[in-house]
């Protein structure tokens, strides 16, 4: 089978052997597969958690027909149309866990519009409710709101009863649309002066919770616009990885400071993580009320190119390959 697979200069396309499902698994025949930025630095030899190294198939979202299942695999039979999460979505094949299977809604969705949906309804329904304990009646911020996970971000805390809800971009551009997917206010998180706009948007209260994508270059700001006893959820490091913290500025606060991530989740974890979010979310999606916007679609072929699509940071949305 055609997959792009880590080469010595980033992304090639090459014949490899199609992947067999273990007892636990589903096969999958895939149609498109989604864009993350976890992929860049895999494509670059670094590894994201598990998955890496020279030879190593990219790709964390997908979706397609189910080919073939293992014997353990319940609920799930071959020809059903799937989005799945996990490794090697960068291909015609790909097998991933059966707990990571969704089924595409027979609400007219196209592959490619699956595609877009696997990793951001999970990361932001862990983050937003499970981790960030999403209240009906709050107020939430979502740093880096432009990308796809952050779009599903906003959508999820509207979705979720929140009374105010704010976006980031560094794109003027960008920031104009936010507002379509659920913000009632967007800012630039470049401006020093942003933790004030917050401030005069909650009253003087602060933000009561913060999905933070960015982290380190708006670390302290995040503090400075939360709310006394809010929570911050440290999502994504875009913004760098290190950088100084004022520990008495969360002290004051009482802020509730919690990191999440996939790469150290056990496979049960991750199986809870997706039940929950369909359990809470499957109604809105079939309804069409969670959607994220395809900013450009490439062929397999093209992979490296649409890698290098995202990596300009132009785009708004999802970047998805179809195969």
């Amino acid at each position: 089978m055609k997959a792009a697979v880590v080469g010595e200069k980033g992304l090639e396309i090459r014949d490899v052997p199609r992947p067999e499902p273990k007892a636990n698994e589903v096969l999958v025949r895939v149609r498109a597969a989604g864009l993350n930025r976890a992929e860049l630095a895999v494509a670059a030899g670094h590894r994201h958690g598990t998955v890496g190294g020279a030879g190593t198939v990219v790709g964390l979202e997908w979706s397609g027909e189910v080919a073939a299942v293992g014997a353990e695999v319940k609920g799930v039979k071959p020809g059903d149309r799937v989005m799945c999460s996990g490794s090697g979505g960068y291909a015609e094949y790909a097998v991933c866990d059966w707990g990571r299977v969704s089924p595409i809604p027979a609400n007219n969705m196209t592959f490619p519009q699956a595609a877009t949906l696997p990793v951001a309804l999970q990361t932001m329904h862990d983050a937003l409710v499970s981790n960030g304990r999403l209240k009906s009646g709050e107020s939430v911020l979502i740093q880096g709101a432009s990308s796809g996970v952050g779009l599903m971000g906003l959508q999820i805390a509207k979705l979720k009863g929140a009374r105010l809800v704010i976006g980031t971009s560094t794109s003027a551009e960008r920031r104009a649309r936010l507002k379509e997917f659920g913000a009632d206010l967007a800012l630039d998180s470049r401006d020093a002066a942003w933790p004030d706009e917050v401030a005069k948007a909650t009253g003087g209260k602060g933000v009561d919770l913060i999905i933070d994508q960015i982290s380190a270059s708006v670390a302290n700001q995040n503090m400075k616009a939360a709310a006394i006893l809010g929570r911050i959820v440290n999502v994504g490091r875009l913004g760098g990885m290190k950088a100084e913290f004022d520990f008495d500025l969360h002290a004051l606060k009482r802020i509730d400071y919690i990191g999440v991530t996939f790469r150290t989740r056990s496979l049960d974890e991750v199986r809870a993580i997706v039940r929950r979010m369909r359990e809470d979310l499957w109604d809105a999606i079939e309804a069409g009320k969670l959607h994220l916007p395809i900013d450009r679609t490439f062929p397999l072929e093209e992979a490296a190119a649409a890698q290098a699509h995202m990596r300009a940071n132009a785009h708004f949305g999802k970047i998805v390959l179809t195969i």
